[in-house]
């Protein structure tokens, strides 16, 4: 009887611990409904570049965010930031990312390109690859990690970008 309520114990505090977990909220006009208008590639007429992000309740120990943009309707650019990979320098327990341009592998402020997009032909990019799905209302998402001082994965949390 006492292992039970131990158990239950452990699982009421650790699902109280889950509370604590990143929030990240995107910036204007990204809503995680639609893409904004304009913010896709440049094959379809956009000069799309990523949301701005705030993320609070980023684990102690967090040094970098990294962002993996993908495209969860077209497979091989679905996952492991299939449109491009960005780093962003941060301190403290929460973070502005700002909005950083598409096609490009040149940013400021101490923010890296961590890998290119995995486009190729004529949808290939230097850098980050807006959402270029033709607007055929595909399901474009951001894996957001804290990253720590050594390298090791602190928290993971999956943000909606839009359908385009």
């Amino acid at each position: 009887m006492r292992k039970i309520i131990a158990s239950v114990l452990v699982l009421a505090f650790s699902g109280g611990a889950a509370l604590a977990e990143m929030q990240i909220a995107l910036g204007a006009p990204w809503d995680g409904k639609r893409i904004p208008k304009g913010q896709h590639c440049s094959l379809q007429g956009g000069k799309g570049a990523t949301p701005p992000m705030r993320i609070t309740g980023l684990p102690a120990g967090t040094a970098m965010v990294v962002v993996e943009y993908n495209d969860k309707s077209y497979a091989p650019l679905s996952s492991k930031g299939g449109h491009g990979i960005i780093g962003f320098p941060v301190k403290g327990s929460s973070a502005d990312l700002p909005s950083v341009p598409g096609m490009t592998e040149r940013f400021q402020g101490g923010i890296r390109l961590i890998a290119k997009a995995r486009s190729t032909g004529q949808y290939a990019s230097d850098g980050y690859l807006p959402p270029c799905s033709g607007g055929r209302g595909n399901d474009y998402r951001a894996d957001v990690k804290a990253i720590g001082q050594n390298g090791a994965v602190l928290e993971k949390v999956t943000v909606k970008l839009g359908r385009y």
